[in-house]
């Protein structure tokens, strides 16, 4: 098992050549949730992500021969930035192996660092079997994303940083995809105040070490998707699941619409921006999954490499999520001034209209209109005021599950 020497041992080998990110305090959110919140900003690294801590330790260690042979790594993103950009530093000729759906953002940046990209695969399962192949077939050195010890002590050094930088914490709050930030910070942490509580946070889609915890092994979860694909992960690693038995307190899950909603807190309470697993920790405290009102809490912003247009979807799920954006359809008599009035009815009411589409087609009854509506509110109150007026006005409405589709010009 990885421990604290190794934690240390890591720290000097690898501290010049990372970014000691801050851990900075989040004043208004620590009011809201009553703690006192921190969040370690780990989207400061080079690479925007801590992956490139166990990156760089893992080719550290590496002999000249094995130097020689190159390295592949399997990665959504994250983990292949760290591996390229520490190996270009090394002279290491870098393989990586991504799945097909990986973030343009993540693929580019990935080139930039000088390694050879490869997209195959549905998901980081099938990258990853490919990888494998690759490694056999070509002689190189596989560069595991979590489950390798000296991944895991790399990772660690984000813990011993966060100690020093908030040396009287009580929690810590940590993503888990595949393990190794988790066990690497829970091994820091854990050695040197086991007092201090570690707590992880999965997508409720894919809660594969709440499984194997759970059963007492690590076991795959079904298939499933999510917006964080960072921890987007079937089976935690052997290693990763050793070290989580021993040292965290809990692990808690998420689902998508909290995530994009701690996404646009971050956006716009603390001008951070995060990509899905980076906000993980945030949501669980959102929606109180953890027991830390009146602590000391760091939450880990564990990476901010998101795709912009993924931003903008995930932007508009938090705005629905908070009762910002409201979608609706509200059936009208079709006579002259009736939509005049619904839209006077909204303004009076302060709902600023975004979109609108007005129509007569089969759902609807003859003498019958349908309008589709996005309307941006200023919360759940205003949004029941509005629906409360209409239901005054004798009007049939509901809730659209999605914004409406763009008309044809």
């Amino acid at each position: 098992m990885v421990t604290l020497d190794d934690v240390r041992a890591a720290a000097r080998r690898i501290g010049a050549q990372l970014i000691e990110t801050p851990c900075a305090p989040a004043h208004a959110l620590s009011e809201q949730l009553g703690c006192e919140l921190y969040f370690k900003l780990e989207n400061l690294q080079r690479t925007g992500s801590f992956k490139e801590r166990g990156a760089a330790n893992r080719l550290r260690l590496l002999g000249e021969e094995a130097r020689r042979r190159g390295v592949v790594a399997a990665s959504a993103g994250n983990h292949a930035q760290g591996v390229a950009y520490h190996a270009r530093r090394l002279g290491v000729e870098a393989t990586i192996v991504m799945p097909e759906g990986t973030p343009l953002v993540k693929v580019d940046a990935t080139r930039r660092f000088g390694a050879r990209v490869i997209l195959t695969g549905a998901n980081y399962d099938e990258a990853w079997s490919y990888a494998e192949r690759l490694a056999d077939e070509e002689g190189r050195i596989l560069v595991h994303p979590f489950d390798d010890p000296a991944v895991i002590a790399g990772q660690g050094t984000l813990g011993l940083e966060l100690l020093e930088q908030v040396p009287d914490l009580d929690a810590v709050v940590v993503g888990v995809g595949g393990g190794g930030l988790a066990a690497g910070v829970a091994v820091a942490v854990k050695s040197l105040r086991p007092e201090v509580a570690v707590y992880g946070v999965e997508p409720a889609s894919l809660p594969s070490m709440r499984e194997a915890l759970a059963v007492g092994y690590p076991v795959e979860v079904p298939p499933a998707t999510t917006i964080a694909e960072g921890i987007a992960v079937r089976q935690v690693g052997e290693h990763t699941f050793e070290v989580a038995r021993e040292y965290l307190d809990d692990v808690v899950t998420v689902d998508d619409e909290e995530i994009a909603e701690a996404i646009l807190v971050l956006l716009e309470r603390e001008k951070t921006v995060a990509e899905g697993a980076g906000a993980a920790p945030l949501a669980a405290l959102l929606h109180g999954r953890l027991p830390v009102r009146g602590k000391k809490v760091v939450a880990v912003v564990s990476g901010g490499n998101i795709d912009v247009h993924l931003v903008a979807r995930i932007l508009e799920r938090g705005l629905v999520k908070s009762g910002r954006r409201l979608w609706l359809e509200v059936v009208l008599r079709d006579v002259p001034g009736a939509l005049a009035r619904l839209l006077d009815t909204l303004a009076g009411l302060g709902a600023n209209v975004l979109e609108v589409h007005h129509g007569r087609d089969n759902l609807v009854g003859l003498g019958e209109a349908r309008v589709e509506l996005v309307l941006e509110t200023r919360g759940f109150n205003h949004v029941e005021e509005i629906e409360e007026a209409l239901g005054a006005q004798g009007l049939a409405w509901h809730r659209l599950r999605r914004s409406p589709p763009a008309r044809p010009a």
